[in-house]
């Protein structure tokens, strides 16, 4: 019998709120008391216990003094027990057995803590977005990913309980780390390519040791670096495309392309570059700029003016598609005061004579009116011109450089240009390829613009290789123009500093949009709303924008009121 302790509190009460089973017996090894948690785990109902021999549920246990630890078996479960004595008035009376049951792998299981450090590592091992491997000690697949599904175009069902060496063989994937880690005991990394995709990944395997230093798993990481590689590859072909092209360009040239913001690193653009740079050299008058809106034929034609001997000399640039028909003569070739109704007093000077000695660029030449083609043309044989209201002619004193995103052939057979003054015009002609064409020249301007825009806003964007190769597969319709101003809008817009799932969506929302259906009316006006729509990202004005659309500024202004637009 267990005696009160003082306050006369029941000892059995302190024993039943231990978390472990515990056994009283008296000297002769008889059970005085026996917790809950002890009757459960020996199969005896409550009291049942009292007064059972000890060694007929612990035949092995020892009741020693010290309380020393032993370890027993019940059922052929193991067990730890701690024995302690119990005196009274410093005699022996009894003791003291502690259980500890040792864990049972499917008890531990089946805990709370357990399945939520389960849940957790399942989390982590799914949501990585490397890819991971589990393989044992003998190179036997354990477990894949998500990621790893995906990267290696396969399902965990095809590898798990395989080895890998099986995989190898079988053309699953080229070669193993896990092999390699399994040979040498150490982390190694390799280059793998995936067999069905034909991506590369670095992979990586990291060995984990038992207590003997024997290898018990191989834990592999993999790392898409194809887009990586990609652009590698495309930067080695444009450096060397570069240094080729830089060979046939001056000193001179280069700085004049750095100073005017020209990026030309293709080997398309560099030859245009070239040829207008030989046509500078020689003051080469009439030279046809053809190329698609927004490619640069304006930067290109005031790279011909700075690298020529007339760069300290005016360049005066006109849009053709701008100037009202009514106006046309005036603007180019001036007026003599009273010329007629609504004239200064003072007259006007042209154009033409606004850029003697220098250069004199038409853009959109291909918008000139009909008569007015007559009468440049007279003006491009002659060297002369006739003020409105002049009796005497002017002496034309400058270089010409037109430019055009029209096809003019197809528009002298439509009777819209004159045949004679085609000739004239492109004596010299320098084509400039549409961004489309120029992969390696969308890598730098990207750059080049992010830099500026970063600069101009104080911001610290930047575009990563998902982003990188976003742009450089995408079709740029309104070539440089466009490039700007996806770029300013991302900068501006986008709360990242990485803005690739920003373009992403920005480009997944463009072909949503294409998608759409409707009537021919209603397809029309979409369209012209869009194209409205990426004038004024692109542009500063609406003078700007009708070069962009290739139709006038009124144009555009009536367009822009119809769709209720407002260029901000």
């Amino acid at each position: 019998m267990l005696e009160p302790l003082p306050g006369n509190i029941p000892f059995h009460s302190i024993l039943n709120h231990l978390d472990v089973p515990v056994i009283a017996v008296d000297d002769a090894r008889l059970v005085v008391y026996a917790t809950p948690g002890a009757e459960q785990l020996f199969g005896f109902g409550p009291g049942a216990m009292h007064g059972a021999e000890l060694d007929s549920i612990l035949p092995d246990a020892e009741l020693a003094d010290g309380g020393e630890t032993q370890t027993l078996t019940t059922d052929g479960q193991p067990l730890t027990a701690a024995c302690n004595v119990i005196r009274t008035d410093g005699e022996v009376v009894g003791h003291l057995l502690t259980l500890h049951p040792d864990p049972d792998e499917d008890r531990i299981r089946n805990t709370r803590p357990y399945r939520i450090l389960s849940e957790h590592m399942e989390a982590v091992f799914n949501a990585s977005s490397d890819g991971i491997w589990l393989t044992d000690g003998h190179g036997v697949v354990l477990n894949i990913n998500s990621a790893s599904e995906n990267l290696n175009s396969i399902g965990a069902d095809e590898v798990v309980g395989r080895p890998v060496a099986d995989l190898v063989k079988t053309g699953i994937i080229d070669r193993s780390a896990t092999l390699e880690v399994l040979k040498k005991k150490r982390r190694v990394s390799v280059l793998q390519k995936v067999t069905r995709t034909g991506r590369q990944l670095v992979v990586t395997g990291t060995p984990t040791f038992d207590e003997s230093g024997n290898i018990r798993l191989v834990v592999l990481n993999e790392r898409d670096i194809t887009d990586l590689n990609e652009l590698r590859t495309t930067l080695a072909q444009t450096r060397k495309a570069k240094e080729k092209a830089e060979a046939e360009l001056t000193g001179l040239s280069l700085m004049e392309l750095k100073k005017g913001h020209v990026v030309a690193e293709s080997p398309a653009m560099r030859k245009a570059m070239a040829t207008a740079q030989k046509l500078a050299q020689f003051e080469t008058s009439e030279i046809l700029l053809m190329g698609d809106s927004g490619t640069g034929k304006g930067l290109l034609a005031k790279f011909i003016h700075d690298t020529s001997p007339r760069r300290g000399k005016p360049f005066i640039q006109v849009n053709c598609a701008t100037l009202p028909e009514t106006l046309f003569e005036a603007e180019l070739f001036g007026y003599e005061k009273g010329a007629f109704t609504g004239a200064s007093e003072q007259g006007k000077s042209g154009l033409f004579e606004l850029a003697s000695g220098g250069t004199f660029f038409l853009d959109e030449v291909g918008e000139i009116p009909l008569d007015m083609q007559a009468k440049l043309l007279n003006c491009l044989d002659d060297h002369e011109y006739y003020p409105l209201g002049a009796s005497k002619p002017k002496r034309m004193e400058c270089i010409i450089v037109a430019a055009t995103n029209r096809d003019l052939e197809a528009q002298v057979r439509k009777g819209a240009f004159r045949r004679d003054l085609l000739y004239r015009l492109n004596t010299f002609t320098v084509h400039i390829p549409p961004l489309r064409k120029r992969p390696e020249d969308v890598f730098e301007l990207i750059n080049h613009y992010l830099k500026q825009f970063n600069a101009a806003f104080r911001t610290s964007k930047r575009i990563g290789p998902a982003g990188m190769k976003l742009l450089q597969s995408h079709p740029f319709p309104g070539n440089v123009r466009e490039l700007i101003g996806i770029i300013k809008k991302a900068v501006v817009i986008c709360e990242d500093d990485l803005l690739d799932e920003y373009l992403k969506n920005s480009f997944d929302n463009n072909e949503e949009a294409a998608m759409e259906t409707g009537t021919l009316p209603e397809e029309v006006a979409r369209l012209e709303r869009r194209m409205l729509s990426q004038a004024m990202e692109a542009c500063s004005n609406t003078r700007e924008m009708a070069g962009f659309l290739g139709i006038s500024q009124p144009t555009v202004v009536r367009k822009m009121q119809r769709h209720k637009l407002t260029n901000s």
